[in-house]
């Protein structure tokens, strides 16, 4: 599913000179961010990230060293950044504390969604964070998708690159920040022409269950919005959840009324609900009178893959191979 290794060079050293991210960050740097101006006289020396998302990106940048705290994980870390990141403070598996945060003085925080940091933040606000002197970025994935086509919550991964793209033009790392999005991009590319060549019937389905308040009740399945949709829209899949919401609930009678053709399960380690835990979610699929019964559980058409790669991230892209890999495994023949 990968491109050999010359063509992704010559793809990254193409991007690189197209978008010319490979030549050096000249500072003062002014870039608006969700409606906000920042202006950075030198690369950040000392960073807080609220999100798994940045902390992931910085470390894929090779700015690991840059990374002072990190906060709110749905997953353990790539695995080749297990050691770093086990090196730099976790203020919280969740949402960490405004006081928490300044207690590091950093002079940069990278904010994963504008829920956790913006104007109704559940950490601070921007402004918060500002009349303290400590400027904020937050991810184009979450203030750039209010007027994507399709609905605000509608995800494309062209935000992601935007993202990716001015991190490293903040900290002077264009040239890795053009490998990076060269990368993602031939990633994309590959599990599209992977997904074609397996033919799918036509009408192949899937649902996407997050996880659900009680392990009997509605799941939060994923609506017409948001990453899951992305995913679906480009690996050809129907999504049999027609709500325009990002994060419907929808009764299991419905879902096996439809009886969707695969069944795509977020595992995570936050335990916030029973369902968190895909041991549980396995377990309810296979024994509850209804979904047993489902084609999908009775083939073994089940594919789990990080809670994170739900959210609109680098784990997004990886997550169109992994599922492009659990198709070619299943009989969907006609």
């Amino acid at each position: 599913m990968h491109l050999p290794n010359v063509l992704m060079a010559a793809f990254a050293a193409s991007v690189a000179a197209s978008t010319g991210l490979s030549q050096e960050t000249r500072y003062p740097l002014t870039l608006e961010n969700c409606g906000q101006e920042l202006i950075f006289d030198a690369a950040p020396e000392t960073t807080v990230t609220v999100g798994q998302s940045t902390t992931e990106i910085l470390y894929l940048l090779g700015l690991g060293n840059h990374v002072a705290a990190t906060s709110v994980w749905f997953n353990p870390v790539l695995p080749e950044f297990e050691g770093l990141n086990a090196r730099i403070d976790r203020l919280s598996d969740d949402d960490p504390s405004f006081e928490s945060i300044l207690e590091e003085q950093p002079d940069l925080v990278t904010v994963m969604h504008d829920w956790l940091v913006g104007e109704d933040g559940i950490v601070a606000t921007r402004e918060m964070f500002h009349d303290a002197d400590v400027p904020t970025y937050v991810m184009p994935t979450d203030c750039e998708e209010q007027d994507s086509p399709g609905g605000e919550d509608a995800f494309t991964p062209d935000q992601l690159y935007r993202g990716i793209e001015e991190l490293a033009n903040i900290y002077d790392a264009r040239e890795e920040g053009a490998a990076l999005i060269a990368d993602l991009q031939a990633r994309e590319a590959s599990a599209v022409a992977g997904v074609e060549a397996l033919n799918l019937p036509e009408g192949t389905s899937a649902i996407v269950w997050f996880s659900s308040a009680d392990i009997y009740a509605a799941p939060y399945v994923a609506g017409q919005q948001g990453v899951p949709a992305y995913m679906m829209d480009r690996l050809g899949i129907e999504n049999i959840v027609q709500s325009d919401r990002k994060w419907p609930t929808l009764d299991w009678e419905d879902i096996a009324l439809a009886d969707p053709s695969v069944i795509i399960l977020a595992e995570m380690n936050r335990r916030r609900f029973a369902a968190d835990d895909i041991e549980r979610k396995l377990e309810f699929l296979m024994t509850d009178p209804v979904t047993r019964k489902m084609t999908a559980v009775r083939e073994g058409r089940i594919i789990i893959i990080d809670a994170h790669a739900l959210s609109p991230t680098v784990r997004a892209i990886y997550a169109l191979e992994e599922i492009v890999n659990a198709l070619a495994e299943f009989d969907l023949s006609e």
